[in-house]
């Protein structure tokens, strides 16, 4: 029913939702933030542009690249190509460190509440930024972890030492081949934990989060929850933006709080439970 009937609030001065939300950030029970690809863009994980350029020159002048995430889907012809790219494509948004404040602002604000975190990013950076481990749950894998392409097992690896080998002995846009990762068990070539078909995998790190995560619903269930969401957009809305819209509609004491520059918008059935601000997420948490 949500689907057809959303508000969009057109404005520039949100200083009103602003404060609305400082207060209700202070009064909730708990916290729950969804966080999706604007909170990571909004904190200097640009894919395109000046940053890619600078690190991926030679793969855009050879194949014509428009921004590192469509360059991710290109088949390459050699592992020795394909795990050159990914390892500084890794490196650079997992290992580096980029954040201009913005995941360390947001820990600021919560982090004397009770609060959750479900995000799609893959990039880690809330613990890099102070947030408690077993209170996140990386729904869709993570920069930092490898797994069998097959895959054999229900495993994941830590990667950050080989990403650094490749990266470090990296020559023309090659890894040396004794470098190319491969699945301790059956030895088939590593590839990343993301999910992006029915080959990722799950492992018992994601189930216990997955269960942290159902708990900390249900101990939450009808109190005063605020539901914030951060630079959610609409490739995976079922993970994070619909769930909270039908939390907040089944819950009178629920606030739904949508930060997201150009898409604020909120359910008609739950406009008077929300607080929309379109504008750049860094801005609003500076406040």
């Amino acid at each position: 029913m949500f689907l057809q009937r959303k508000i969009t609030k057109y404005t520039t001065d949100f200083s009103a939702e602003i404060e609305r939300l400082k207060n209700e950030i202070e009064t909730a029970d708990a916290i729950l933030i969804g966080a999706g690809a604007g909170l990571s863009t909004a904190a200097g994980f640009t894919y395109s542009g000046e940053r890619f350029q600078k690190y991926f020159s030679d793969f855009i002048e050879k194949y014509n690249f428009r921004d590192m995430y469509s360059g991710g889907f290109y088949p390459f012809e050699t592992l020795e190509e394909h795990w050159a790219y990914w390892s500084r494509y890794i490196y650079f948004n997992r290992y580096m460190d980029v954040d201009n404040g913005v995941y360390k602002r947001l820990f600021e604000l919560v982090k004397d509440k009770d609060y959750f975190v479900l995000t799609t990013n893959v990039d880690h950076q809330f613990q890099k930024a102070g947030f408690d481990k077993h209170r996140l749950f990386y729904t869709q894998g993570d920069y930092g972890l490898f797994q069998c392409s097959e895959p054999c097992c229900q495993e994941t690896y830590d990667n950050e030492e080989y990403v650094k080998d490749m990266l470090e002995f990296q020559e023309d846009m090659r890894v040396p081949t004794e470098l190319i990762p491969r699945c301790p068990k059956c030895g088939k070539p590593m590839t990343m934990n993301l999910r992006s078909d029915n080959t990722f995998v799950q492992d018992e790190g994601w189930y216990r989060a997955a269960d942290r995560y159902a708990e900390f619903l249900r101990r939450h269930e009808n109190l005063h929850i605020l539901f914030l969401e951060l630079g959610v957009g609409y490739n995976t809305p079922a993970i994070i933006k619909y769930p909270f819209w039908q939390m907040t509609a089944k819950n009178p004491k629920a606030v739904y709080a949508c930060l997201n520059f150009g898409e604020a918008v909120c359910p008609k059935e739950i406009a008077s439970q929300s607080i929309c601000i379109n504008s750049e997420i860094q801005k609003i948490i500076a406040v």
